[in-house]
């Protein structure tokens, strides 16, 4: 199942698009939309949260944001809209959220093909109880945001039946639950937004962190493929820490219920790249993949928009 990136191959047409762009869309560039009425469900603050200093010698700098209590949506739509929206989840280790780095510079990468982007801030885990595990609000919010999705479909000219999610590292464990959860909310309903459907159409999950439990051998037990699990695209690197075994038993897990889905393990390129190249991988070349089988689904626009 180990993908041979030796096959693959940009164009100096697709390298320009997937990478020079990014430095340019910001995660504060769209419009805000908070994903609860108040209070999100066991919270008693409305902290937005604090972005951490930007490290030194980032080019282009990533946000970090912390202490995230009252979770929102980063909205880019798409300026010419096909349908399909994609919800967002950022990495982090759900002690931050990166709403840019693996965020909002998918932006320039999926408005060519005419996809509207939602960027969730999720809650992060600084008052999160021992007893509860730490992917649990990040889920509640990533369920209720494809709800309002759906809710506001007409008037972000969206599909209601093309609502997808983009999954990166701790966002992509929350990512490989939401997909695997056959629309079950985590949560209780609180108005009519939670009418809509929680599950995702489709999910790339980039780099899903620690979906692998070494102790069982086998995926976290919450991430439990179906007959009714969405189709998946889903990307990892050999040589990143967080196993990329998780990854190939997750697509084992769907491909035994055959569900459409399609699995790259490059052979290095490490964790937390983003949209970015890595020099001396070939693992910058996964968005031309993913671009591929969003067109194949019916997705994404026509290659003419590239």
């Amino acid at each position: 199942m180990r993908h041979q990136t030796a096959v693959f191959c940009l164009t100096t047409l697709a390298m320009s698009v997937l990478s020079a762009p990014t430095a340019q869309v910001r995660a504060g560039d769209s419009d805000r939309v908070m994903v609860w009425p108040e209070y999100a469900p066991g919270e008693i603050s409305l902290d937005e949260g604090t972005d951490q200093p930007n490290r030194a010698g980032e080019v282009p700098p990533v946000t970090r944001t912390i202490k995230i209590r009252r979770p929102s949506i980063d909205v880019f739509p798409a300026d010419d809209p096909n349908g399909t929206a994609i919800l967002v989840l950022p990495g982090g280790g759900f002690g931050k959220v990166v709403p840019d780095k693996e965020g909002s510079e998918a932006a320039p990468w999926l408005n060519q093909f005419g996809i509207s982007r939602f960027v969730l801030r999720y809650r992060t885990n600084e008052v999160t109880p021992k007893t509860e595990p730490a992917w649990r609000r990040p889920l509640q919010d990533a369920q209720r945001a494809l709800r309002i999705i759906r809710k506001r479909a007409s008037e972000w000219k969206v599909n209601a039946d093309r609502v997808g999610v983009l999954a990166f590292s701790a966002g992509g464990q929350v990512g490989s639950i939401l997909h695997t959860a056959e629309g079950n909310p985590a949560y209780e309903a609180m108005d009519t937004i939670d009418d809509q459907n929680c599950s995702p159409d489709f999910s790339l999950l980039i780099y899903p962190w620690n979906v692998y439990d070494r102790t069982t051998d086998d995926l976290l037990p919450e991430i439990k493929p179906s007959m009714t699990s969405p189709p998946a695209f889903i990307v990892h690197t050999h040589d990143d820490k967080s196993s990329s075994l998780g990854s190939v038993l997750i697509y084992a897990g769907l491909k035994r219920h055959n569900i459409p889905a399609e699995l790259h393990v490059f052979e290095n390129g490490g964790h937390g790249y983003g949209m970015r190249a890595v020099a001396g991988s070939q693992i910058g070349t996964w968005p031309a993949r993913a671009g591929e089988w969003l067109r194949l689904r019916g997705l994404a626009g026509s290659a003419d928009k590239e």
